[in-house]
C-alpha cells in the first residue's frame, strides 16, 4: 500500500513537470515518502500499569476514527472509563465511554479531528477514585 501511494504521488509529480521545470530533487522525493508513511502509519502503544495491573495494546485505525484494544487486561473497578487524555492525570481528555470489559479485544469510536499529538494517552480512568488504572501512549 505504501509503495502504491508513493508511486502515485511520484507519477503526479512527473506529469506536472515540463522541460523548463527543475528536475525532481532527492529532498522532494523524501518529503513525498514522509507524507505517504504518515498517511498509512498506525498510531499505537502498549498499556502500562499505574494504580492496577494493566496490559495489552491500543491502536488507532488509519482514518483516526477507531481505537482498538488487543489482548487487553486490567482489574475490575467502579465506573471505569476510556479517555484520550493529554497526560496520565487526565488533566484534559475526551471520554470515549465505559470500559467494555477487563479482559479481551475491544473497539471504541473516536470523534473526528482528534489531535493525537496532544491527546496521545489512552487512559483507563476510575471516576470514583480519580485514578488511572493504566495508560498507553500512542506513537507512530
Amino acid at each position: 500500500m505504501k509503495k502504491l501511494a508513493a508511486l502515485f504521488c511520484l507519477g503526479l509529480l512527473l506529469m506536472n513537470c515540463s522541460k523548463d521545470d527543475d528536475p525532481i530533487t532527492e529532498k522532494a522525493l523524501e518529503e513525498m515518502e514522509e507524507v505517504v508513511v504518515e498517511m498509512t502509519s498506525n498510531v499505537m502503544g502498549d498499556f502500562v500499569s499505574l494504580a492496577h495491573p494493566t496490559s495489552g495494546k491500543a491502536s488507532v485505525s488509519k482514518d483516526g476514527l477507531t481505537l482498538t484494544f488487543t489482548n487487553f487486561k486490567t482489574d475490575s473497578g467502579p465506573k471505569l472509563l476510556v479517555y484520550l487524555s493529554t497526560d496520565n492525570s487526565a488533566t484534559s481528555y475526551f471520554n470515549l465511554g465505559d470500559l467494555k470489559g477487563v479482559v479481551g479485544d475491544f473497539t471504541y469510536a473516536i470523534p473526528a479531528g482528534i489531535d493525537f499529538g496532544k491527546y496521545k494517552i489512552v487512559n483507563i480512568w476510575c471516576v470514583d477514585f480519580s485514578v488511572s488504572f493504566g495508560v498507553a501512549e500512542l506513537k507512530k
